[in-house]
C-alpha cells in the first residue's frame, strides 16, 4: 500500500516545472532559422565549442549576424538550441505500461546519440566549457538536463499512477540518480554506455522507489 503524496514530492514537481526553458523569440524565416541550426552544429563539430564563432555560424548559413542576435541572446544559446535538435528531438515518451521498460528503452536511446563520436566529443567539450562560462551553464542546464528530464519525469509519474512506484518519490533526486552515472561516464570515460549499463543502472534505481 503506498502512502499518499508528501509535501515534499509535490514541492520537487513544482520546482522542477518553473525551471522549465522559456520558449524562443519568434522567428520571421524558418529557412533562415533552419539554416543558423544547421550551420552552427556543423562547426561545432568541426571546431569544437571555444572556436565556433556567431561570425562563423552566419557566414555559413548566409546570413547577417544582427539576425542571429535578434533571435539568440548569445552563442552558448543558440548552440544549445542546435545541438538539442540533434540529441534530444527524437526522445518521444515510450509506454510500454512498464516503468523499467521505458527507462531502459530512454537510456538506450540517449546511449546511441552519446556514443557517437561527433556527439560524445561535442558534449565532453561543452560540458567542460560549462564550468567556466556561467552562460553557457545556465543554457545547458536548460536544455540537456531539465528538456529531457520532462520525459523522465512524464515516465516517473505514470509509474507512481499505476502503483508501481512510491507516491511520495522525490522526483527530482530520482532524475539525479539516473542520470548522475550517465554524465560521469561521459565525462570520464569510465566505462561503457550500452544497453547492459542502462539496464543494470535502472535495475539498481528501481530497489529504492518500487513498491
Amino acid at each position: 500500500m503506498t502512502s499518499k503524496p508528501s509535501e515534499n514530492n509535490a514541492l520537487g514537481a513544482e520546482s522542477f516545472r518553473t525551471q522549465r526553458p522559456q520558449s524562443p523569440s519568434p522567428r520571421r524565416s524558418e529557412r533562415s532559422h533552419q539554416a543558423i541550426l544547421t550551420a552552427a552544429t556543423e562547426l561545432l563539430e568541426e571546431k569544437g565549442y571555444v572556436n565556433t564563432s556567431i561570425e562563423g555560424i552566419a557566414r555559413r548559413a548566409g546570413v547577417g549576424k544582427q539576425t542571429i542576435y535578434r533571435w539568440w541572446s548569445s552563442k552558448a544559446r543558440l548552440i544549445m538550441e542546435a545541438y538539442t535538435a540533434k540529441v534530444v528531438c527524437n526522445m518521444t515518451v515510450p509506454d510500454t505500461g512498464s516503468v523499467q521498460k521505458d527507462l531502459c528503452h530512454i537510456l538506450d536511446r540517449l546511449f546511441a546519440v552519446l556514443t557517437t563520436k561527433a556527439a560524445g566529443a561535442v558534449m565532453t567539450g561543452i560540458m567542460a566549457e560549462a564550468q567556466s562560462d556561467r552562460d553557457l551553464a545556465i543554457a545547458f542546464r536548460e536544455k540537456f538536463i531539465y528538456t529531457p528530464q520532462e520525459t523522465m519525469l512524464t515516465i516517473l509519474n505514470r509509474g507512481i499512477e499505476r502503483g508501481e512506484l512510491y507516491s511520495n518519490l522525490n522526483l527530482e533526486l530520482t532524475m539525479d540518480m539516473l542520470y548522475g552515472p550517465v554524465w560521469y561516464r561521459l565525462l570520464l570515460k569510465d566505462g561503457a554506455l550500452d544497453t547492459a549499463f542502462a539496464e543494470e543502472l535502472v535495475i539498481q534505481l528501481l530497489r529504492g522507489i518500487r513498491v
